[in-house]
């Protein structure tokens, strides 16, 4: 894509707002703070905010300049940042770099999940499964990875010529690992039918789990064959929510020419089984998990599924760090269990951000939060924000409720 010239200079307008964001000395107290929270040491309730869904009534597609589709979407990256620092007083770092990802493609894993699709915009859809009996899931293949050095080149010569002069320009491969081995057997099977597999057809189920963790670990392996994964210690996405920022990674032995797993975050989750006991949760989903995490150097576990009557399978994951605690948690008996040996990742629930905004509702809701979770290392993610109802403020008033709190907890 040639970029042209008024979009050019629309796009290193905002790069230039970035980098003098990035250089303002708060961020380097954010990144410090995020390396002694990551490590378990609480320095203060920490916050992230992601909108998500929402971002579409945030930053709309009219508050876009530029003419060309990729370079709006440069735009938006760039102008999200630029709403973080203006509207959003929580812990995001803003960093001054433009990430230029490696053209890195799967074959997949040999079926098509088909959904049957709400009439309703952004409504609901529903399962239409495409695994019936055993002989469906034979048709699971492992994936192959494939790296387009060419492809590759061009989108890093591209943002060198455009922004490498006022930002660092980062090449990078793979530094997001998460595994999601239950989700996405749930889009073949139907979510339906696994909740009956598991006490009619435990065999098939099993067979399915054991071929994607196998998938999942062949994956890895090509990664480091190819050399693609990355260093995720900075202000990488970990997790259901969280970030990097740490200094307990790569290990002591690195070698900047190669990052294997050890030197890194992954995660795992397995929402589809919210309602599911501990033993078949163990059973059928952190079975399989855990030995794919177990390589990395520090792990997460869990998103909107309530972990609070599970951990004692959780724990037994290794090098476990973050564990998720979902909104339909028990904030109370979740804080008795984690204490202060892992952190206490709080997703305050997003609903308040619909209907009647109740500051006071909000503000006690949160304060309970923290009152029970003084001996933990916590740190509140605000996520899974479908909508605002096109109430842009009620970001900035419910992040100014989460500040004002934490600094009196200190």
């Amino acid at each position: 894509m040639a970029i042209t010239p008024g979009d050019r200079t629309i796009l290193r307008d905002l790069a230039r707002q970035v980098a003098e964001i990035a250089h303002l000395p708060i961020m380097e107290t954010r990144r410090s703070l995020w390396k002694r929270h990551n490590r378990l040491e609480r320095v203060r309730p920490m916050i992230l905010v992601f909108p998500e869904g929402s971002w579409g009534e945030l930053l709309p597609d009219s508050a876009l300049a530029c003419g060309d589709a990729e370079a709006r979407g440069i735009e938006w990256d760039l102008r999200s940042r630029i709403f973080y620092h203006q509207h959003l007083d929580d812990d995001t770092v803003i960093e001054d770099s433009y990430v230029v990802r490696k053209a890195i493609s799967e074959t997949g894993w040999g079926l098509e999940a088909k959904t049957i699709d709400s009439p309703q915009a952004r409504g609901a859809w529903a399962f239409d499964p495409v695994i019936h009996g055993p002989a469906d899931v034979e048709k699971i293949t492992a994936p192959e990875v494939h790296y387009d050095v060419v492809e590759t080149a061009r989108r890093f010569e591209q943002a060198q010529d455009l922004f490498g002069d006022i930002l660092r320009v980062r090449l990078v491969g793979v530094r997001h690992v998460s595994f999601h081995l239950m989700a996405i057997y749930s889009r073949w099977r139907g979510l339906g039918q696994v909740m009956e597999d598991m006490c009619e057809n435990p065999e098939m189920l099993h067979d399915a789990m054991g071929r994607l963790e196998a998938g999942y670990r062949g994956i890895i392996q090509q990664y480091q064959d190819l050399n693609l994964l990355e260093l995720n210690n900075d202000d990488a996405y970990h997790s259901s929510g969280g970030v990097g920022y740490t200094d307990e990674l790569p290990q002591a032995d690195f070698d900047p020419a190669h990052v294997r797993p050890c030197d890194m975050w992954a995660s795992a989750e397995a929402q589809e089984l919210a309602q599911v006991g501990p033993e078949m949760h163990e059973e059928f989903s952190l079975h399989y998990e855990r030995p794919l995490l177990e390589p990395f150097g520090l792990n997460g576990y869990g998103c909107c599924e309530d972990l609070a009557q599970k951990f004692d399978y959780v724990f037994r994951i290794p090098n476990l760090r973050r564990i998720s605690i979902s909104p339909f948690s028990n904030v109370d008996v979740c804080a008795e269990k984690l204490e202060d040996k892992y952190i206490f990742s709080w997703k305050p629930h997003p609903s308040h951000l619909v209907g009647p905004f109740d500051a006071d509702y909000i503000r006690r809701y949160i304060a309970h939060a923290l009152d029970v979770t003084r001996g933990c290392v916590i740190e509140m993610i605000l996520k899974d924000t479908h909508t605002c109802e096109h109430h842009p403020e009620r970001f900035t008033a419910w992040t100014k409720i989460a500040r004002d709190l934490v600094e009196r907890y200190a």
